[in-house]
């Protein structure tokens, strides 16, 4: 098993900034992507960025390209998403998941097997 656990969310004016923390405890050598996913109310779970953490490859969402970066800390097995001139449409909970299979669609909600509680993120105009 692969337990999450995330951080960083909170509440910004549009502009701001935050970063979000994604810490893997437990068999974290399956993990092969790790993602972000937001979902505001009545909405889809939309992917926003992964990385292919045997790599570093990261993929973004068109809606966040330039403004969100994702890195990671292999030591600490824990991945990053440091947010930028944030939008109140990037107001959601964001989870971080986790997928050990060797390809993915990353911005699918099914390739990942392991997920976080989630953290909030509020921006406002």
């Amino acid at each position: 098993q692969v337990q999450l656990v995330e951080s960083g969310g909170g509440s910004v004016q549009a502009g701001g900034s935050l970063r979000l923390s994604c810490a893997a405890s437990g068999y974290t050598d399956r993990i092969r992507y790790m993602g972000w996913f937001r979902q505001a109310p009545g909405k889809e779970r939309e992917g926003v960025a992964a990385i292919y953490t045997r790599g570093s490859t990261t993929y973004y969402a068109d809606s966040v390209k330039g403004r969100f970066t994702l890195s990671q800390d292999n030591a600490k097995n824990t991945v990053y998403l440091q947010m930028n001139s944030l939008k109140p449409e990037d107001t959601a909970m964001y989870y971080c998941a986790a997928a050990p299979r060797p390809w993915i669609a990353w911005s699918r909600v099914n390739y990942y097997d392991y997920w976080g509680q989630g953290t909030q993120v509020t921006v406002s105009s």
